[in-house]
């Protein structure tokens, strides 16, 4: 739109005529935004906020008389306020390139009168120090034009032919040195033992691998032996097989065969010997018991005939006595006596006979005899005593 002006980003819009600016300013600032300006009536220029950059190469005299060539870069801008802004337009907006030049020469004297109260030594080794004491030095007076120092950078420090800094810095040369010989030394002696090491790792792996191809040697030699021996081994095995059945069955065979004659002779013969055992010891005990029915018998028989006999003993002992002398006293009391002692007698000679015969059956049927002959009690007569006169006395 005709007389609408809008500065760019990094610019300062500065209107002239009419009112007045900030603070008395011949001029008002305007920055971020578009303004109306009256063509004719009012005058536009723009200043610059961009970055800029200044750099000084000076000779300077350190504390020590030692002659310096210092080379410096400064960055710098326009302030964004409006006072640095009004400040930098009432002294550049004419000419703009003088900032970068007014600048240098601001850090060029600043630069001298700082490094003339330092030494090389702190020169050197204490560069940052350096551009802060520049900076604090100079913000002052870069104030009062509008700009401000963004960064300050000492980029060489040089003494030309004097080598002072050489011979400064020489001790740090040797002892650098020093340490690249001692580090070269110790790389070297790192590279020998890396390639004895290598050396006796290569050795180690040849032996193990002369071991290995060995052992695989001796493995495919055992292999083809066994693959060799594998057909006569594996017929001998099948043959092996085969007899150990066999004899399994013979052995089968003949412990049926022994079942079998057990059940066919042995069980039939211990059946039969059982069955004898069993009808002896019924035939003995049937025996037994017909010995005994039959002992029992012929005592109840023997007993039966002594005393169907006892009357026949009695009277033949009673004869015995016919032709005796025989005087009896007390009439016929002691005629009683005797014959009762004729009766004692053949009862005496009764219970004899079953003694010898309960003897007999203890004796398995031996017979005791008690006397021999009939077993009556023979009486001798008178006739076969001697003679003797005088009476018998038969107690």
């Amino acid at each position: 739109m005709f007389g609408y002006r809008v500065p760019a980003p990094d610019e300062a819009m500065l209107i002239s005529g009419g009112r007045r600016g900030l603070g008395g300013a011949p001029f008002r600032v305007v920055t971020g935004h578009g303004k109306f300006v009256l063509p004719i009536f009012r005058k536009t220029r723009f200043l610059t906020l961009s970055m800029c950059e200044a750099e000084v190469t000076e000779t300077c005299v350190t504390k020590q008389g030692i002659a310096l060539h210092v080379r410096a870069v400064i960055a710098f801008k326009v302030g964004n306020d409006h006072e640095s802004i009004i400040n930098a337009g009432q002294r550049f907006l004419s000419d703009q390139d003088q900032m970068s030049v007014l600048t240098g020469r601001i850090f060029a004297g600043h630069l001298r009168a700082i490094i003339g109260s330092m030494t090389v030594e702190e020169i050197v080794t204490e560069r940052q120090k350096l551009a802060a004491e520049v900076l604090d030095t100079s913000k002052t007076e870069m104030a009062k034009i509008g700009l401000i120092v963004d960064s300050l950078q000492i980029q060489s420090i040089d003494d030309g032919d004097v080598g002072y800094i050489d011979a400064m810095s020489a001790p740090h040369k040797a002892a650098i040195q020093r340490q690249a010989q001692i580090a070269q030394a110790q790389a070297t002696q790192a590279s020998v033992e890396a390639e004895q090491v290598a050396a006796r790792n290569q050795a180690e792996y040849a032996r193990q691998t002369a071991v290995v191809k060995a052992e695989y040697s001796a493995e495919v030699d055992r292999a083809q032996a066994q693959a060799a021996q594998a057909g006569p081994l594996a017929q001998a095995h099948a043959q092996q097989e085969v007899l150990a059945a066999q004899t399994e069955l013979a052995q089968r065979q003949a412990k049926l065969r022994q079942q079998q004659l057990v059940a066919e002779i042995v069980k039939p013969a211990e059946a039969e010997a059982e069955r004898i055992r069993v009808l002896a010891a019924a035939d003995a005990q049937r025996m037994k018991i017909q010995a005994e029915a039959a002992a029992s018998y012929d005592r109840v028989a023997l007993d039966r005939m002594l005393i169907d006999q006892l009357p026949q003993i009695v009277k033949e002992a009673a004869g015995g006595l016919a032709g005796a002398n025989v005087n009896v006293l007390n009439g016929a009391d002691g005629l009683g006596e005797i014959a009762a002692g004729l009766v004692s007698q053949g009862l005496t000679i009764l219970d004899s006979v079953r003694q010898n015969l309960n003897g007999q059956d203890a004796t398995d049927g031996r017979r005791t005899e008690e006397n021999p002959g009939s077993g009556l009690l023979q009486l001798r007569s008178g006739k076969d005593r001697k003679s003797g006169d005088g009476p018998v006395d038969v107690d």
